[in-house]
């Protein structure tokens, strides 16, 4: 081959490669770190720019579209030495290229190891109820946190959000062998409340009915007595009228009387367990004055006709 075509070849590449390290487009949402006999120059913006082709280098191609970095799940014990199994999701975006390319030599695990530990401290300072219950206020610290650190790099924070927080597996079982401890211990009272509401309705019906029951035994007794005193009226009446009758002459009680002795000796004598009846001495004399009282009756009757 000629020398003359491959001086021409190998110039027409030295050229290519040249223009191609000469001529360098960036694209949308890239930045790109431009060093200049190895320190850092200038930060090329999306579009087309010119570099000087050995003296000017592409250090770094820096994303400035927002980026996402996830912690793992990681065990962080409380205030109260509870154990808690929390992650988080970090949004950021690299604003300044050059603090993100040299001031730190890995930005995205700085900003995960920073968010972890951040973590750890904020949850450390609280109780397990409190970092169970206060997601917002977790995000707002770590948050205020890790902004000026991320600031320091070059980085922008968009947004933090808490991914996940919850008790560890062994203090989650502890946690539901009390829940159901609470549940019986709340259904006991219940039943002994139950049982003493009941007891109480028991005794007031208990009380309710003996007051009943008294106030009906004094009406009855109130009655009763009412009656015995009518009785003991109606006799004391029938006393006078038979003593009167009798200071009169009248023969009228005599019979009463006989006949009341008659009936009694008769009902006596009629008595199941009667064996043997006993008759008055003085029967005689009580029977002659009935008949007497009897004649006497007769003889009144007799004249009056």
């Amino acid at each position: 081959m000629d020398v003359s075509i491959v001086f021409s070849l190998v110039l027409v590449a030295g050229v290519v490669y040249t223009l191609s390290q000469m001529v360098r487009i960036v694209p949308q949402g890239e930045e790109w770190v431009i060093e200049r006999l190895g320190k850092y120059n200038k930060t090329l913006l999306p579009g087309l720019s010119l570099l000087i082709p050995v003296v000017d280098n592409v250090a770094y191609k820096i994303v400035t579209k927002e980026l996402i970095q996830q912690t793992r799940d990681q065990e962080v014990i409380t205030k109260d030495n509870a154990v808690v199994i929390i992650s988080a999701v970090v949004f950021y975006r690299v604003t300044d290229p050059g603090k993100a390319s040299y001031s730190i030599s890995n930005f995205e695990s700085a900003v995960a190891n920073m968010t972890t530990t951040t973590l750890r401290a904020v949850i450390g300072g609280m109780t397990l109820n409190e970092s169970l219950s206060q997601r917002d206020q977790i995000k707002a610290q770590v948050a205020l946190k890790i902004r000026d650190s991320l600031s320091g790099w070059g980085l922008t924070l968009g947004n933090l959000e808490v991914q996940d927080i919850r008790p560890s597996a062994n203090l989650q079982e502890a946690m539901e062998r009390q829940a159901a401890a609470d549940r019986e211990r709340e259904a006991t009272i219940m039943i002994a409340d139950g049982e003493k509401k009941a007891s109480i309705a028991q005794a007031e019906g208990q009380k309710q009915a003996a007051i009943l029951e008294a106030e009906g035994k004094l009406e009855a007794a109130k009655l009763e007595a009412e009656a015995k005193v009518e009785l003991a009226n109606g006799d004391r009446k029938a006393i006078m009228i038979v003593g009167q009758g009798l200071a009169a002459g009248d023969i009228a009680p005599n019979y009463l009387l006989a006949q009341r002795y008659i009936d009694s000796v008769k009902n006596l004598a009629e008595s199941d367990n009667s064996k043997v009846v006993f008759m008055p001495a003085d029967w005689q004399k009580s029977l002659a004055g009935v008949v007497g009282s009897l004649s006497y009756l007769g003889n009144a009757i007799s004249d009056k006709e």
